[in-house]
């Protein structure tokens, strides 16, 4: 690979980026990193999260990557800020579009879907008071049971399932929640389940929060001299719960036929 752009999130949640990014920019190389080990994010405390993050940072500069985007939610709000200086290239995060949706919002309250670790966090509070006078009516909801459901392949092996646990978690949220008309989906795993949060609301706007980084990334690349072939190369860390074979078969049934490399969990000091 020649200069890739690289992606990582803790699975399949950041492919879509992935294959948004190679819409953009076909003959960019993309090194995509599932890194299904550190499964789920949103479950580390700061601390373990800029050791991660250090960690996988470290993986990732030794392709000499062009850009790095670190597509999640969680550390990007939590520990971006702390981890620079450990990144020589371009180093990008995924957040909450908050602006956008109280601009759409016609109610004035809104609600950013995460993981708990991102919902519970006092660096998301300060996120929402510098972007709104009214912080209140910005629900913080903790979807971490539906991230699971994504990472685990239920939404493509069973859907009517997975229909049933996301109307069930929606009717929950609106039954505490009842003036929400708009939802960011804050974890890029949640974005695979926009069908099914529309089809149980279909009154409300659900906004993914990929498409400024992958515009402002591509709006950057775009344009200057790349040797690179449009390859996508994967790296995949696995455990028992999380394994390659399941994620083979996650990749194929989204229609993503990519070269997939098993690496081990690089260890991490807290």
């Amino acid at each position: 690979m020649q200069n890739p752009i690289a992606v990582f999130d803790a699975g399949i949640g950041s492919y879509a980026i992935v294959d948004e990014i190679h819409k953009r920019l076909p003959q960019q190389d993309i090194l995509y990193f599932a890194d299904r080990a550190s499964f789920p994010y949103g479950q580390k405390s700061p601390a373990q999260l800029r050791a991660v993050m250090q960690s996988t940072l470290s993986r990732l500069q030794s392709y000499d990557p062009v850009a790095i985007v670190m597509a999640s939610n969680a550390p990007s709000i939590m520990v971006l800020d702390d981890i620079r200086t450990f990144c020589n290239v371009p180093l990008y995060g995924v957040f909450p579009p908050l602006e956008q949706a109280l601009d759409l919002s016609v109610t004035g309250h809104v609600g950013i879907m995460g993981v708990a670790s991102l919902t519970e966090s006092e660096m998301l509070t300060r996120f929402i008071a510098a972007r709104t006078d009214q912080p209140q009516n910005v629900a913080r909801i903790n979807a971490s049971a539906m991230v699971r459901l994504v990472e685990s392949g239920a939404f493509l092996f069973d859907t009517d399932a997975t229909q049933q646990a996301v109307s069930v978690f929606i009717e929950d949220v609106f039954a505490r929640h009842p003036d929400i008309d708009t939802l960011t989906l804050s974890s890029t795993h949640l974005p695979w389940l926009r069908p099914f949060f529309e089809r149980a609301r279909p009154t409300c706007r659900f906004l993914d929060p990929a498409a400024d980084i992958v515009t402002a990334l591509c709006t950057r690349i775009e344009g200057t001299n790349t040797s690179g072939t449009g390859q996508i190369q994967g790296l995949v860390t696995e455990t028992p719960d999380y394994d390659l074979a399941t994620f083979r078969k996650m990749l194929a049934q989204i229609g993503a036929d990519i070269p997939l490399t098993p690496v081990p969990l690089l260890p991490v000091k807290f």
